[in-house]
């Protein structure tokens, strides 16, 4: 059965999958409008991510019909403090679930950070799914890794805030703050999520893509570096943006919004 809870950009809706029950959003602007399957970052949400930073809005206003979930241990879905419900494979075996819960046979598939590396997990486990794929704030560190995150799952455990000195531990212990995120859930998650991928597996990813990183983004990597391991991929600069500064960048939507109006679903 599908609840429905009043939301900033909609309907909530609840699907049951693997024992989680996943929240998301959707939205089509037309009856035979093409679906954009939205999946957020780490710490973040589909209202966060998506909706706060208009991303819904530009999509819906270009003709796309938008999707967007919370990841288990994120936003309104349910938590669990086990590492291994957080690998990539399982939460893009949720993503799978969900298009497959609405009856969507293909779809355009956006993600960022997090977000992106489950779309790559995505592609390469049900790529009959997968149309196109953007990559966003996560470049190279797909193959190279993103950094050591383990000051950043202390952080989130911390009893006193105020006593972190890790740089990149203490903004996303405060974003976890701001956002009001289970930051247990979120410690376990960071554990297992960051699996990598090597330069033949992301080989194998051939729908086109798009790969936008900031200029000033200190952990997802090169977009080029990542394009360049790719069969049908392009690089986009995200100029003067760091990490989360980036995900709302007008110009970011605004190639993006032309990258799916170059590959339309029914031409791949």
């Amino acid at each position: 059965m599908v609840s429905i809870l009043k939301g900033v950009a909609g309907s909530m809706q609840m699907f049951a999958h693997d024992g989680f029950d996943l929240a998301f959003i959707e939205h089509a602007p037309s009856q035979d409008a093409e679906p954009v399957l939205l999946i957020h970052g780490f710490a973040s949400s589909y209202t966060v991510n998506w909706v706060a930073t208009g991303w819904i809005k530009t999509l819906n206003d270009a003709g796309y019909r938008t999707i967007a979930l919370d990841n288990r241990g994120h936003g309104a879905s349910s938590k669990s403090y086990e590492q291994s419900d957080y690998t990539p494979q399982a939460m893009a075996a949720d993503a799978s679930a969900l298009l497959g819960h609405l009856g969507i046979d293909r779809a355009h598939v956006m993600g960022y950070s997090m977000g992106a590396r489950i779309a790559a997990f995505l592609a390469l486990t049900d790529p009959h799914r997968v149309a196109t794929l953007v990559f966003g704030g996560l470049g190279s560190g797909l193959v190279d890794g993103v950094g050591d995150w383990d000051p950043i799952a202390a952080a989130l455990l911390a009893d006193d805030a105020s006593a972190i000195t890790h740089r990149r531990g203490k903004a996303f212990r405060a974003f976890a703050d701001q956002t009001k995120s289970d930051k247990r859930a979120l410690a376990a998650c960071i554990a297992t999520s960051r699996v990598e991928l090597s330069e033949a597996e992301v080989a194998r990813i051939t729908q086109p893509t798009l790969v936008a990183v900031g200029t000033r983004d200190d952990i997802g990597g090169s977009a080029e570096e990542l394009a360049g391991m790719m069969p049908n991929a392009e690089s986009f600069a995200i100029e003067g943006r760091d990490h989360m500064l980036a995900t709302g960048d007008r110009s970011f939507k605004q190639k993006v919004v032309e990258f799916l109006k170059d590959h339309p679903i029914g031409d791949i």
